[in-house]
């Protein structure tokens, strides 16, 4: 390198190669009619730069061996008449002069193609009407893969619009037709265009022959166009592809697995593409696709990577630096899978990672690329690095003019002048010249340290600096002011939660100079703007220059170490309190149980803090599965009751067996009760033989002489284990022998006996609960009369010259008066009874009624009425066929609590829209579908069908199908999902 640049930026002007274009990757047409390739390169660089060309890590070197393919115009490379063989491969334009040279990005040249089909003849396809048909492409050998599919119908250019029954694979290139017509027959030939290039071929026609069937047979939903393993980048458009044969048409809906579906995505092709806009490295994840029909259900689901290419995180560029200094030239890049960095320096291959120079030479000076790539791309960034030298100058940065130290400080007087290589520092005070002692020093950079300053050391001191190419100087004044010092600093307080309290801090400093004082809480700096709420600065009892802290409505975060700092231009002193404050108790932690046993379990925690308070006791809660809110936490008992501040294990006692808990604890100081700790994991205590045992027992001797004994069911919390059940013992009071019988339904609530019972008998009634681990107590045993068989009435046959008979039917455990009354005319044998409660057990008694009153009353009757049915409106979607000639309407199933009745299916109501009656289905599926009306608008109504009678009834509204003479229009109309909830 002839000549060594200056320090100062005015001498550069010249500079190394910059690029403005460089050559992109380029497909060519095999058969282009153009015959020519043009790869571009146009370099900025004074002076001006050569251009050289390389092909495959060849020089191409136009100058001494001309070629009648290549040639040079301006910087670009124009390929004539090119040939796939010597042709195709990477391009780099490599550019040069004084200050170094540079490398552009690689580019590759590839010639595209698209071979012709195959001519022989392709075999008929025989479809079963209502079936589904795959119709092969198989196309044929080309380059770029990339191409466009349609299908001809018959003959060119009659292409098939997809549409629900009917979808071309992007992928494949296959047709999938959904479920045959007979209309679908003809010749069906596969159409390829290749957009890169410029051109399309098609098959030779596949027949499609349809046979018709005498009725029409229903398919499943079968998925058979399944998206791949997918990788997009960063920032694209993706679409993923699913398809399904079935009769009828399948419905198709999207999902993500563990999340929903990314905000910008669009489903077009009635629902067989999923299109995600500008996908996001946090879209990646598995994706599901479900096709559904009347017949059946099919699904599918794929991963989708995101990947990207590499962007530059950082990046070198343009450095001067001086000769002899030190230098790390560094680059990051992100994308995905990581991007890995090499370097070039001056158009050679110089190492990887980061460069280190522990000393430049003017050798380092040149044209610096750094190229970060990874699967998916490569990208360069250029620098120039110049490596400088000049004699010191102190015109940028001179020794500042007027210089304070504080007395008895410390003072550093800095000297940086513009030199390189690094210069010798000498440093005056007037005449006198210093040298390292123990007050002063001079640094490796040129600055003076003086130590203890006193008024002695004011003056004018001056800096010399000299290198191998000249030296200079520069002056300034020093002058020592007052030292500042603390007067009345902080002391240390406790305080309790809510109270005010103030930290002192006042200081004595030199009076030409002005002074601040910062306040800060275990290192954080206290900012008077944001927490006003808590923190103000104060003049506290008026004292002069004091900077006094006041804290307000103090909370348990606001404890710890106060730092005050009194500071003025020259020096800063400190002076530091502690502030404890004492609240309630923190929370527990870590509680866990240690042992679990059928009532009592062992529970552990550690200590909260105690908050400057002592602990005076610990209280442990208990939530269990029953637990309606979850606020619902009730206090446990506990062995030994009382724990102290210092417990940090205890037994609780009294639980249920076989039951779910989680505990939690807090504690209580002399300011009162803390928070509670985070709850335990939930356990299961083991299970035990019941305890309890029904109560209510009665029993009563049926019309039929069958013994009927009847109890109210015992809580759950009393089960006390799995697989409970009753045990209905029950004999006649002069045998020695109970009968008993076992009832495996933990809500069962009677039994009947059927053998007939001797009348005129007194029976022994008695229930016990029963689980796995073995049988509770009896109830108290009940004593029931059996009474002669001659007495019992039926009611159809009561035979009386009356007027009406009354019926009377209360709950059981209501008295007479509460009684509901019906009246109907003596000719009639049976009546409807309303307005009863559900779940309940009743008492029904007839009578005779006439002007003269009641008759007696007939044998009593009693009766279970039903558990209601679920109170919960069903959720339902419609969807309309393709062809608008089917609708589909589907809802989510509803199941019933352990306190309603079994759901036996659904009742849907068709009825016109203004009209109270239409026509009934019942299902015992969640969907249904009907042809579509032709005119008006229905209300479709849906609700469950019950033991206990019906649920709430959800709506919809269809609206007639469109005139026919529009549909050719809408070729592609989206499927429209409403999932409507009117009666929310």
């Amino acid at each position: 390198r002839g000549h060594h640049h200056g320090c100062s930026s005015e001498e550069a002007t010249g500079f190394g190669p910059i690029f403005e274009e460089e050559p992109l990757d380029t497909v060519y047409a095999e058969d282009s009619p153009e015959a020519k390739i043009s790869m571009n390169c146009r370099v900025r660089a004074n002076p001006p730069a050569a251009i050289k060309w390389w092909h495959n890590n060849w020089e191409i070197k136009l100058m001494e061996q001309p070629d009648e393919h290549y040639s040079l115009v301006g910087g670009n490379l124009v390929i004539t008449n090119p040939e796939k063989s010597k042709h195709a491969g990477k391009y780099v334009c490599v550019a040069k002069n004084v200050y170094g040279t540079t490398i552009s990005k690689e580019a590759t040249v590839k010639f595209g193609y698209l071979d012709q089909f195959p001519t022989d003849e392709r075999e008929a396809v025989y479809v079963k009407e209502g079936q589904g048909a795959v119709l092969l492409c198989a196309p044929p050998s080309r380059y770029p893969t990339e191409v466009m599919y349609r299908w001809i119908y018959n003959d060119f250019p009659n292409f098939i619009i997809p549409d629900q029954r009917r979808f071309v694979s992007q992928t494949t290139g296959n047709l999938y037709i959904a479920k045959v017509e007979a209309s679908d027959v003809g010749n069906y030939s596969c159409f390829v265009s290749s957009p890169t290039i410029g051109k399309s071929v098609f098959s030779t026609p596949i027949p499609l022959v349809p046979q018709i069937e005498k009725e029409v047979k229903r398919y499943p939903a079968d998925i058979r166009v399944r998206f791949p393993k997918t990788y997009a980048l960063v920032g694209q458009n993706v679409t993923l592809e699913c398809f399904a044969l079935g009769n009828p048409l399948p419905h198709i809906r999207w999902r993500k697995l563990d999340a929903d579906l990314p905000p910008n995505y669009e489903v077009s092709m009635n629902g067989a593409l999923l299109h995600l806009i500008n996908v996001q490295y946090e879209d990646e994840g598995s994706y599901e696709c479900e096709a559904l029909n009347v017949r059946g259900m099919d699904w599918y689901r794929q991963w989708l990577y995101v990947e990207g290419a590499p962007e530059w995180a950082e990046h070198i560029n343009d450095t001067e630096k001086d000769v002899g200094s030190e230098l790390t030239l560094s680059c990051t890049a992100v994308g995905k899978p990581l991007p890995w960095i090499r370097w070039l320096k001056d158009g050679y291959s110089y190492g990887k990672g980061e460069l280190k120079f522990s000393s430049l030479t003017f050798e380092d000076s040149g044209m610096y690329q750094c190229i970060a790539e990874n699967t998916w791309g490569t990208i360069y960034a250029n620098a120039e690095l110049r490596v400088v030298s000049c004699a010191p100058t102190f015109i940028y940065n001179p020794v500042k003019k007027t210089l304070l130290g504080a007395e008895n400080g410390r003072v550093v007087i800095e000297c940086k002048p513009r030199a390189a290589p690094k210069p010798r520092f000498i440093w005056k005070r007037g005449s006198e010249l210093f040298s390292n002692s123990s007050r002063m020093f001079i640094w490796d950079d040129g600055s003076l340290e003086i130590l203890n300053a006193t008024k002695s050391d004011e003056g004018l001191y001056t800096c010399y600096a000299e290198n191998d190419r000249g030296k200079a100087n520069s002056t300034g004044t020093l002058s020592i002011t007052e030292a500042t010092k603390i007067t009345v600093p902080p002391s240390d307080v406790e305080v309790t939660v809510g109270e005010t309290t103030v930290l002192q801090c006042s200081a004595s400093y030199d009076p030409s100079l002005d002074i601040t004082f910062i306040w800060t809480v275990d290192s954080y700096i206290i900012n008077f703007a944001t927490d006003f709420d808590h923190y103000d600065i104060t003049n506290f009892m008026g004292r002069e220059n004091s900077g006094d802290l006041l804290i307000k409505n103090i909370q348990i975060a606001h404890a710890g170490e106060y730092i005050c700092t009194a500071q003025t231009i020259v020096d800063n002193t400190t002076a530091s309190a502690n502030v404890i404050v004492r609240g309630r108790p923190g929370p527990p932690g870590g509680v866990r149980v240690e042992e679990i046993r059928d009532t009592s379990v062992k529970l552990v925690w550690s200590l909260g803090s105690d908050h400057g308070s002592l602990l005076a006791q610990h209280v442990v809660q208990t939530r269990d599965f029953f637990a309606l809110d979850p606020e619902d936490w009730k206090t446990a008992v506990t062995s030994p009751v009382f724990l102290d501040g210092k417990a940090e294990v205890t037994e609780v006692v009294d639980l249920y067996p076989w039951m779910e808990y989680e505990f939690r604890v807090y504690a209580i100081n002399e300011l009162g009760a803390g928070e509670s700790s985070l709850p335990s994991i939930k356990i299961k205590t083991w299970d035990a033989i019941p305890t309890m045992s029904p109560t209510d027992v009665d029993g009563f001797v049926g019309l039929n002489g069958e013994l009927i004994v009847t109890w109210t069911p015992m809580k759950p919390q009393y089960f006390f284990g799995k697989k409970f059940g009753y045990v209905v013992a029950f004999k006649p009071h002069e045998d020695f022998d109970w009968k008993w019988s076992t009832i495996a339904d933990p809500e069962a609530r009677r039994f009947v006996y059927r053998d007939t019972i001797i009348p005129n008998t007194e029976i022994q009634v008695k229930v016990k609960g029963y689980n796995s681990k073995g049988e509770g107590p009896y109830s108290l045993t009940k004593v029931v009369f059996s009474s002669e068989s001659g007495e019992v009435f039926f009611l159809a046959s009561i035979t009386v010259h009356n007027k009406a008979l009354k019926i009377i039917f209360r709950p059981y455990d209501d008295n007479e008066a509460a009684a509901s009354r019906v009246l109907v005319h003596s000719s009639v044998n049976q009546t409807r009874l309303e307005n009863m409660r559900p779940d309940s057990h009743y008492l029904i008694e007839v009578r005779a009624y006439n002007g003269a009153g009641l008759g007696p009353p007939s044998e009593h009757c009693e009766m279970f009425t039903r558990r209601p049915p679920p109170s919960r409106r069903l959720r339902v979607y419609k969807y309309v066929s393709f062809t608008r000639k089917w609708l589909y309407i589907y809802w989510d199933h509803i199941y019933n609590y352990w306190n309603e009745s079994y759901v036996e299916g659904y009742k849907i109501l068709f009825r016109k829209e203004g009209e109270r009656y239409g026509k009934l289905y019942t299902t015992g599926r969640h969907y249904i579908d009907f042809p579509m009306p032709e005119t008006g608008d229905y209300v479709i109504e849906i609700r469950a069908r019950c033991e206990g009678g019906d649920g709430p009834i959800s709506q919809i509204l269809v609206q007639a199908a469109l005139g026919s003479q529009s549909l050719g229009a809408v070729s592609l109309l989206l499927l429209v999902l409403a999932w409507m909830n009117l009666g929310l």
